[in-house]
């Protein structure tokens, strides 16, 4: 067999510390322990990663893996960790590749040598996004103990977290710089949003609430009240699309629809809608204003200025979407961590790129009509507002409003607050493709 250095108990996060260990290697391969614990390898793993490797021509593999963690009782249970495929727009820094990296050490010694930056945290991000040629393989070769038990909601949020802003400035660079030279990088050019592009366009109000609902009769009041109470210069109303409730959530929309006016209560005929659909289903409909805002059944508005605000950021930052900042709340609006939500490391300069590695863009986020009746949302109820903000970040500005608009209630019945490793894998893998379209429509783009 080819000669392999297992290496574990070592932290690769360093340039420092990649170029110490590109020096020392003499083997064909290395095979790296980058988590906190020994692992147990699986019979013949080793010599499986190398098979593959040698089959592909691989510069870097990884594997599927088997995690002990606490049942609900405390005891240890063995279970599988399925992880997905490494695509081109697979940018994101917290990709899960497991804990053992397996790489073809030529490879692995050049991408060192290229790299021209002193990283304190980023630097095996930078590293894996100099390979080539990435190989998941998925088998399950190796055993884990899993110390991170928290849930999928208590997860999503730890690259906002103030507390790793210097963590995130490293990875925005060597994102930025990996784009540059794939030719994806988008330098800071806008186009500004002209109605004479989209022929007439003639709206019944300036902005429309936009809520998609789904069996939320606990929840849907509060939204509808908090969207029909802001104040504004401008007339506005609430389009609320039932996507066929059945818990009672009809009945309550159509008894508010009857007390207000600006209440428009619409069940689409069709009954294959996610809440990508739905928000279709708002935007081309007759009563849509100019500008359409977000606001999820769950949630409320912080205030009753938060449209005034959206609809003067559209109007004085020459933006086709604007996102604002929210907070995590529970029910009885107590903050909770992490907090406020404010995705401060968006900037003009390099905003648009820079979204290609984080998961999501924040809350809430408001659109300019004319364009998104012409681009339209994926009809799918995960990543569709991630989606739409890439493609209109490709060609128009974003804008930014960093006061606390949207409260963001967190509770049981959230869609992402306990997701299983399936449901995860699943959605990033979405999110993932996502990013190569927009990837490669980029790079065509620059040619």
């Amino acid at each position: 067999m080819s000669e392999v250095r297992y290496i574990s108990g070592v932290r690769l996060n360093t340039t420092k510390s990649l170029r110490e260990l590109a020096d020392t290697v003499s083997e064909e391969y290395i095979c790296i322990n980058i988590g906190c614990h020994s692992l147990e390898l699986g019979e013949h793993a080793v010599e499986r990663f190398v098979s593959v490797a040698e089959d592909t021509e691989a510069d870097m593999l990884y594997s599927d893996h088997w995690e002990i963690v606490a049942d609900a009782e405390g005891r240890p249970v063995r279970r599988k960790h399925p992880l997905i495929v490494c695509q081109k727009g697979a940018l994101r820094n917290d990709f899960d590749f497991g804990d053992l990296l397996f790489f073809r050490a030529p490879s692995f010694c050049k991408a060192v040598e290229a790299m021209d930056d002193e990283y304190e945290f980023a630097a095996l991000y930078d590293l894996r996004l100099r390979m080539d040629k990435i190989v998941h393989i998925n088998e399950y070769l190796y055993t884990k103990v899993e110390t991170d038990n928290r849930k999928s909601g208590e997860k999503q949020f730890d690259y906002v977290d103030p507390r790793n802003r210097a963590v995130q400035i490293e990875m925005e660079k060597v994102c930025t710089a990996h784009l540059k030279r794939i030719g994806g990088y988008l330098p800071p050019v806008f186009k500004d949003p002209d109605p004479s592009d989209f022929g007439q366009c003639v709206f019944p109000v300036t902005a429309t609430v936009v809520i998609p609902v789904f069996n939320r009769i606990r929840t849907v009041r509060d939204a509808v009240l908090s969207a029909l109470g802001q104040e504004c210069e401008f007339p506005f109303n609430v389009i609320v699309v039932d996507n066929h409730s059945s818990d009672g959530t009809t009945d309550l929309l159509s008894e508010l629809a009857k007390q207000d006016g600006r209440l428009i209560h619409l069940i689409p005929e069709r009954t294959d809608l996610g809440i990508g659909g739905c928000w279709n289903h708002a935007v081309h409909h007759a009563q849509c204003g100019e500008y359409a805002v977000q606001l999820d059944s769950d949630d409320v508005y912080s205030g009753p200025e938060t449209l005034q605000k959206i609809v003067r950021a559209f109007r004085e930052q020459r933006c086709a979407m604007v996102v604002g900042t929210y907070e995590i709340t529970d029910f009885q609006m107590n903050t909770i961590p992490p907090g406020i939500i404010d995705h401060r490391e968006w900037t003009e300069d390099n905003g648009r790129n820079n979204a290609l590695r984080i998961n999501g863009l924040g809350a809430p986020r408001a659109f300019w009509t004319p364009l998104l009746r012409t681009l339209n949302l994926p009809n799918t109820s995960y990543g569709e507002d991630y989606a739409i903000g890439l493609r209109i970040s490709r060609d128009y500005r974003i804008g930014r409003i960093y006061d606390v608009l949207y409260c963001c209630r967190r509770w049981e019945g959230n869609s992402d607050a306990a997701l299983d490793i399936d449901k995860i894998n699943a959605n990033n893998l979405y999110k993932d493709r996502i990013r190569t379209w927009e990837l490669e429509a980029r790079i065509r783009k620059q040619k």
